[in-house]
């Protein structure tokens, strides 16, 4: 059976403001010090699984040309413009239409796009395993991370004991909402949950079944944009669907819901690069435990993360801030408030400063 990966892309990275904007977010970012945006590093880590032609994109309409430029050997047809973000459920039914027109059914593997892989050939064999358990019946196979510490910003997956017939495959009790420190800590110490990583496995065939079933309108979107999928009619077919669909995720429109998901347990430094913080763990510091880019002097300077612009930043006396500069915007940030970046964003949009959003 053919297998395929849709890459969410339409994100618009907001915590890493003011470097990710509106137009530019930050999965069309390098930061890491080999210069691949976290995009081609997501493509680039599948070539082993996956055929180029068979890698699929779902984008906001104003990144396709981004994408065209950062990955040039995909092709057009498989880049995906949304005509409204509508979250996560209604982009794997437009990428699940495309592909069941073109192949009838495949294997979907679906993958953020801004997510960072330590060890790759770990996850290679994480994903080829979960591969082979989603093309069992109709099973739906979550990725989740085996917990370090009691993280209060992911979602977790609650799981059963290992499931005899399948190996290091845990049947899914139920999917978490975002934890207090204390649940947290519980959760960590009983060995039972995991991060939930937003990556998925399954059958074209297994997904629809469960559309049909608990978002039986997005599925009647999917069969029209099945029929229209690479004809003339299709953007039409498209911004139609797309305006009558719901906003919902795809965890809360059916994993929450369904049977048959499995979950496998990965541990291959898995990071989701979700605020300035994880600069300092995916990159090296300084002897002072510094991240430091651009032009930049550190004098009695501790534990911070500095990235510089076209000016000279001169840090005296400062530990466990954020300092970014960019060309029309500083951020000054305190460790501990990195997740408050977002209202920057809010308060610049009431305030109609929008340039900078």
């Amino acid at each position: 059976m053919k297998v395929t990966a849709v890459i969410m892309a339409g994100g618009r990275g907001e915590r890493f403001w003011p470097k990710s904007r509106n137009d530019f977010p930050k999965q069309f970012l390098s930061l890491t010090s080999d210069g691949e945006t976290m995009i081609q590093k997501t493509i680039n880590r599948l070539a082993p699984l996956v055929a180029t032609e068979d890698i699929f994109i779902v984008t906001n309409e104003s990144y396709v040309p981004i994408i065209h430029q950062q990955l040039p050997d995909i092709p057009k047809e498989n880049i995906l413009a949304e005509p409204v973000a509508k979250n996560t459920a209604p982009c794997i039914a437009l990428a699940a239409a495309v592909i069941n027109k073109k192949y009838e059914d495949a294997v979907m593997m679906v993958l953020p796009s801004d997510h960072l892989i330590k060890y790759e050939e770990m996850y290679l064999d994480t994903m080829r395993h979960a591969i082979k358990v989603a093309k069992k019946d109709d099973n739906l196979v979550t990725i989740g991370i085996t917990p370090t510490y009691p993280e209060t910003g992911y979602g977790y997956i609650n799981f059963f004991s290992n499931d005899d017939e399948m190996p290091g495959v845990y049947k899914v009790k139920k999917f978490v909402e975002k934890p207090c420190l204390e649940t947290a800590k519980e959760y960590l110490n009983s060995g039972k949950y995991l991060w939930n990583s937003g990556m998925f496995v399954w059958k074209v065939s297994s997904i629809m079944k469960n559309f049909e079933m608990h978002l039986p309108a997005m599925y009647e979107g999917f069969l029209k944009m099945k029929e229209s999928a690479g004809n003339a009619d299709f953007t039409a077919v498209l911004e139609k669907c797309f305006n009558e669909f719901e906003s919902v995720s795809i965890d809360f429109g059916i994993m929450e819901k369904a049977e048959n998901i499995y979950t496998l347990s990965g541990s291959f430094g898995w990071d989701d690069v979700g605020s300035w913080l994880a600069l300092e763990r995916i990159n090296k510091t300084d002897e002072c435990g510094n991240y430091v880019t651009g032009d930049v002097i550190t004098i009695n300077t501790r534990n911070n993360v500095i990235c510089g612009g076209k000016k000279l930043i001169a840090a005296v006396g400062l530990e466990d801030l954020i300092v970014v500069d960019t060309d029309d915007a500083i951020l000054i940030c305190s460790k501990d408030n990195t997740q408050d970046v977002k209202k920057v964003i809010e308060n610049l949009r009431i305030c109609n400063r929008r340039e900078f959003v």
